[in-house]
């Protein structure tokens, strides 16, 4: 993977360049911010609503995205958008269908710890992404390649996949499609089901960890791993292999 090859310098170097225009017949990528400023999702350890981090990471996708010369559709960035199937019906038309989210864990796992004068709940037992599709979107099997690709990808980017959502318990128990990537099976995830695309919800980091929060607030993280989601998905749908851009 075009990933693994390059160095620091150009890595961030790409990053930072304009890129192309997209090419008419490039595939369109829907990027899904999940959750919403109503419904924020999970809490930080530090008190950070899940919602800031889907929205910084969805841009930072965005722009890996058209560096690689795919065209994207922004769904849900402006967090005034609370009805799931809403987001499947804003997507009709892509190629693709990406939902970037932030993870928790079971509720019994959380401790809890002061940040500014405010309890907050922590746990530094789980850490690393996670991906699911749906057996129940219509195109699976492209789908769990794409998610294979994006997992693979993370890993060669440093990231490491977090096993909990398969632990037999309340909440969880979800089966492993892919173990060494990272990617489960979560049938009933809506956005996944309802998606006329193939479709894939990234966990990007598990937000409630202390440690692994620091790290997906920092830019060159956010970068990193929306560099492997682009490559991941550059390499499942047989877009151009090289990066486009200019100063």
């Amino acid at each position: 993977m075009v990933l693994a090859r390059l160095t620091a310098g150009v890595f961030l170097g790409v990053l930072s360049a304009g890129a192309l225009a997209a090419a008419p017949e490039a595939p369109l990528i829907a990027i899904d911010v999940g959750h919403s400023l109503a419904k924020p999702g999970s809490t930080s350890a530090r008190g950070r609503p899940e919602f800031e981090f889907n929205r910084e990471l969805a841009a930072a996708v965005d722009r890996a995205l058209h560096l690689y010369g795919f065209r994207t559709q922004l769904i849900g960035e402006q967090g005034d958008m609370t009805g799931l199937t809403d987001r499947t019906k804003a997507a009709a038309g892509a190629d693709f269908f990406l939902s970037i989210h932030h993870d928790s864990v079971q509720p019994q796992y959380l401790q809890t710890w002061i940040v500014g004068e405010e309890k907050q709940k922590w746990t530094d037992r789980f850490s690393g992404y996670s991906l699911f599709v749906s057996r129940k979107n219509q195109h699976l099997k492209k789908s769990l390649a794409c998610a294979q690709a994006i997992g693979e990808a993370m890993r060669m980017a440093g990231q490491t996949p977090s096993l909990h959502h398969a632990e037999p318990i309340k909440g969880e128990n979800r089966p492993l499609a892919d173990k060494i990537n990272g990617v489960y099976y979560f049938d009933d995830l809506v956005v996944l089901k309802t998606a006329s695309s193939p479709a894939v919800l990234v966990e990007a980091g598990i937000i409630v960890n202390k440690h692994d929060e620091l790290g997906l607030r920092e830019p060159a993280t956010k970068r990193r791993i929306a560099f492997a989601i682009a490559s991941g998905l550059r390499d499942c749908l047989n877009a151009p292999a090289t990066i486009s851009g200019r100063g």
